[in-house]
């Protein structure tokens, strides 16, 4: 069940043609209202809004026809609006968990996938389904879809882990209102900041759009400034600091000058914090990448939500204290998924190049991803069987010496003398930048303490009891 491949995967689902994606461009100042009419700039020509859905053919109905006798295994979503929950934010230690009953548990009948109604002590499947019907959010220049529930992730739950990990995502995950309040409060800002950068452009990036962010995380922006100059970021950055100090919604600014400057402030009367920065157009091109991902299994968010908790638990997920980040952590889950003996996910990047080419202009990214046909795979290990041969991988069979994770080819080519790898600790490849976003593990003592964490597993599967939170 945890075999290993160790060479590059063949691709093990059809692909079926692009869906036609509706990008919705409108070049008439009048029909620009409320948050929009920051838009009414000389630039409107050359710089159109536009509104940006995830395609809707991740829906799991869409089995090949010609191929009937296949069983994916998934539930057709249900079209209705599911009402928003509030979600507990710690979660009951399992009482009885062992080694050997986690993967043999039977789901009780009332988390059976083709039941409509939920156990009552499990809270309802709400919001962020890549596999639901959409609703669209009218942005100044960046629309997106907040996925409802998908009944479907109860398939891979049907034993003991994979129920708990389920519940854990159900309580952390973002849900709609969040993302909602964050891009309101994205489209009042970029109207203020164009006020002194008439052509700037502000994006929403991270884990708040791609998907995989908690209810917790903070909001990355990223301010896009174009011009025959390079601007200074710092310098940019003060000038801000100065205009947001004078915005009433706005408070708790300061600037911070690391290598990628940031000027980090907060919504007023909220716990709402913002991290923005300038040019730093390679987090958009990686944000509509991850959110394609995250998208294309309903198995991939719950996994990496977990995987971040478990290492923040374990405090390997701080790279300002030399261990992992975020990202490095997203990268190694989807190289896994991406490497198991039945594929979870193809390598986006190397298959279809020109929805993810480096070279797109900014303000089409999020369109292209659009563009990517569905991706179906034919591995149905569940939530628990995939976290547990995750944590297994890179404790026993990854050679962390002699290879490096690369998302953007879905395999681990060879260590070679390149700088960027040189006496390295950790090698996981930037998918557009390709340089080593794990360099921030530069210390032996680091890198064995979180290679420890791996380990531990082979000796104690249930260390996790997802209660942290």
């Amino acid at each position: 069940m945890f075999h290993r491949n160790g060479a590059p995967s063949p691709r093990n689902g059809p692909y079926y043609p692009p869906t036609q994606v509706s990008v919705a461009y409108n070049h008439n100042p009048q029909f620009i209202e409320g948050a929009n009419r920051a838009f009414h700039v000389l630039e409107q020509e050359r710089l159109p809004p536009y509104v940006w859905s995830p395609p809707p053919h991740f829906a799991p109905a869409m089995v090949p026809p010609q191929k009937p006798a296949l069983n994916y295994r998934r539930k057709r979503p249900n079209a209705d609006n599911t009402p928003y929950f509030e979600k507990r934010q710690r979660l009951d230690p399992p009482s009885h968990a062992t080694a050997s009953s986690a993967l043999n548990w039977a789901p009780p009948p009332s988390r059976l996938p083709h039941q409509a109604v939920a156990a009552p002590s499990t809270p309802a499947l709400s919001c962020l389904d890549p596999f639901g019907p959409s609703r669209h959010i009218s942005t100044p220049h960046q629309g997106q879809t907040v996925p409802k529930s998908f009944n479907s992730l109860q398939v891979y739950a049907g034993d003991h882990l994979s129920r708990q990990m389920v519940e854990l995502f159900e309580a952390c995950q973002q849900q709609s209102i969040d993302l909602e309040r964050k891009e309101v409060f994205r489209a009042r800002l970029q109207e203020d900041i164009q006020s002194i950068f008439s052509v700037a452009r502000l994006y929403l990036t991270g884990s708040s759009m791609n998907g995989l962010g908690c209810r917790s995380s903070d909001a990355d922006l990223c301010l896009v400034i174009t011009g025959n100059k390079k601007p200074d970021p710092v310098s940019v950055l003060s000038r801000l600091r100065k205009l947001f100090r004078k915005l009433s919604y706005v408070e708790g600014t300061c600037l911070i000058r690391a290598k990628v400057p940031i000027l980090k402030f907060k919504e007023k009367g909220s716990d709402l914090e913002f991290d923005l920065n300038i040019n730093n157009t390679v987090g958009i091109r990686n944000t509509f990448l991850l959110r394609s991902y995250a998208h294309a299994d309903p198995r991939v968010r719950p996994m990496i939500l977990v995987v971040k908790k478990w290492a923040c638990h374990h405090q390997i997920n701080d790279a300002s204290k030399g261990t992992l980040s975020s990202y490095t952590l997203v990268l190694m889950v989807l190289h896994y998924l991406q490497t198991v003996r039945d594929p979870v996910l193809p390598s986006l990047q190397r298959d279809h190049p020109d929805c993810f080419s480096p070279c797109m202009e900014i303000d089409m990214v999020p369109e292209g991803s659009t563009h990517v046909p569905p991706y179906i795979s034919r591995n149905q290990s569940s939530l628990g069987e995939l976290l547990l041969g995750f944590l297994r991988y890179y404790a026993s069979e990854f050679s962390w010496d002699k290879r490096v994770i690369s998302v953007r080819e879905a395999t681990a080519f060879p260590k070679t003398y390149a700088q960027e790898w040189r006496k390295k600790f950790i090698c996981v490849e930037e998918p557009f930048e390709r340089n080593n976003v794990a360099r921030a593990v530069h210390e032996k003592l680091k890198f064995d303490a979180i290679k420890a964490q791996f380990v531990q597993v082979r000796f104690c599967p249930f260390f996790l009891h997802l209660t942290f939170p």
